[in-house]
């Protein structure tokens, strides 16, 4: 399959009707989209991107009013969008059946945000449903932040891309669930844990233990890239011989 970056919303809309996965752009990293309300668009974004079942996905909409038709919305959590959407910030709702299981995991919750980029806002304006989007990246693989990123990742296995640029924020959303007055955090991203006691909030970190995830994105390899990382001075990491490709973290401020 021969893959197409490009600026044209009314393309990668019409490769989402038809049942494909795509690549979009938002503020956090690239998301391999796909339509969120159907079991077969949504099983070729695990495919593509090896992803375990039992690994939830995130569900992105255009704005409040499209979260009444997936998801039931508390007072507490339409105060939140107010505060906090368009942004990296997800919410746990409790799902409508219009969400396969396949989306959720088979979770009662599914996570809901609204991205903070023009391209797939507009996107999902021409979309008559929500867009299931994990990272566009291999499962267990660095998230992508850019076009190219993805491109090089899974170009082989979608027909488009849309371009939107470096990605503002470089990492995903926080993901908080309700509970009373009490916001459960269940993944720190975008959004700061201070920024949401500041908003008025009491805050408390999700400390549960289940066999699946609570949410998209908890496992213990998600965030794990498979090169070797190394850490210390630039003067020893690039004099040292490698007999593999490695991520390096300097320690000081030498250059070489």
């Amino acid at each position: 399959m021969d893959c197409v970056i490009g600026t044209e919303v009314e393309i990668a809309a019409e490769w989402l009707k038809k049942g494909y996965a795509i690549g979009i752009p938002t503020e956090t990293v690239y998301g391999l989209a796909a339509n969120a309300t159907s079991e077969s668009a949504v099983l070729k974004v695990f495919q593509i991107k090896n992803r375990p079942s039992f690994d939830p996905l995130i569900v992105h909409v255009s704005g409040t009013a499209a979260v009444d038709q997936i998801a039931e919305v508390p007072d507490t959590a339409r105060k939140l969008m107010e505060l906090f959407w368009p942004g990296p910030f997800t919410l746990l709702l409790q799902k409508k059946s219009v969400i396969p299981d396949l989306v959720t995991s088979g979770l009662p919750t599914v996570g809901v945000r609204m991205p903070d980029h023009p391209l797939t806002l507009e996107l999902l304006q021409r979309l008559p449903f929500p867009l299931a989007a994990p990272s566009a990246n291999p499962f267990g693989y660095i998230s992508p932040t850019t076009a190219a990123h993805v491109s090089n990742q899974l170009g082989d296995k979608i027909p488009y891309i849309l371009e939107g640029g470096p990605c503002r924020v470089g990492v995903e959303s926080t993901i908080v669930s309700l509970e009373q007055d009490t916001l459960i955090v269940h993944r720190v991203g975008g959004v700061s844990v201070e920024a949401l006691k500041a908003a008025g909030y009491k805050v408390e970190m999700f400390s549960g233990e289940q066999d699946i995830p609570s949410a998209p994105g908890m496992l213990d390899s998600h965030y794990a890239p498979l090169k070797p990382l190394y850490f210390g001075k630039a003067s020893t990491l690039f004099t040292r011989k490698y007999e593999e490709p490695v991520a390096v973290i300097c320690l000081d401020q030498s250059s070489g």
